[in-house]
């Protein structure tokens, strides 16, 4: 079973419209729909915007479920160069970056208790999203992806971002999602279209890209699971 989290309603409409034999179920307030595509079976649930909401929604979905493989899908902001608005980052490896542990000897981003700062996504998955992207002919990299609990509009963060984790995209739940993952011996990855570039003018390209984005996203979760989900 292939477990999807979105943080948005938006970024899951376009996977539900397409997922037969729904069954919903309410945990902590979210809710979980378990049903197929093309006969393989899924779960998916919108978790809320941030890392806690996504912990938890993963966490549940993890102890209800037990799903084989967990993806994080939806939009983010970008922060390569070569990589523009509806176009897709595909994570090899997510950090969290604003943890901040500098005070007592640590790197930025060390997360206690995994004693790392970057937590790797399984390599299977992302090549079978890379492939899936590509069939759909969207322009994608793979790289590392940011998650922390702030919309990044700009200034010194995006520098700090870019230059300390070397980062693709920012957003907010992912690494979250990931963290859980790695605690529970659970495969993951997360795909994220790009709505906007994490600039002075995020806020308002956001909300114009945000609906081609989602699709994007949705699209590749899609084939992914048409041609090598289990």
């Amino acid at each position: 079973m292939t477990g999807i989290i979105c943080a948005m309603e938006i970024e899951l409409e376009k996977i539900l419209l397409v997922t037969e034999n729904k069954e919903e179920t309410v945990i902590s307030g979210k809710k979980y729909i378990k049903g197929s595509i093309c006969g393989k079976n899924i779960v998916a649930s919108v978790s809320g915007v941030g890392k806690v909401n996504a912990a938890i929604c993963a966490q549940s979905m993890i102890l209800r479920f037990s799903p084989n493989i967990i993806i994080n899908s939806g939009v983010a902001g970008g922060l390569s160069d070569t990589i523009a608005t509806t176009d897709i980052v595909i994570a090899d490896k997510v950090v969290q970056h604003d943890i901040d542990m500098t005070p007592v000897g640590k790197n930025p981003g060390y997360i206690i208790g995994l004693d790392t700062v970057e937590i790797k996504c399984d390599k299977k998955i992302t090549d079978a999203l890379c492939r899936s992207v590509k069939k759909l002919g969207i322009h994608y990299e793979t790289g590392t992806i940011a998650s922390g609990d702030q919309f990044i509009n700009g200034g010194e963060k995006v520098k700090y971002i870019k230059t300390v984790f070397n980062a693709s995209a920012t957003e907010m739940e992912g690494a979250a999602i990931g963290q859980v993952c790695a605690l529970n011996n659970v495969p993951f990855c997360v795909l994220r279209s790009i709505s906007d570039k994490a600039d002075s003018v995020s806020h308002i390209d956001n909300q114009t890209f945000e609906k081609i984005a989602s699709e994007n996203s949705a699209g590749a979760i899609i084939g992914f699971i048409e041609d090598y989900a289990q």
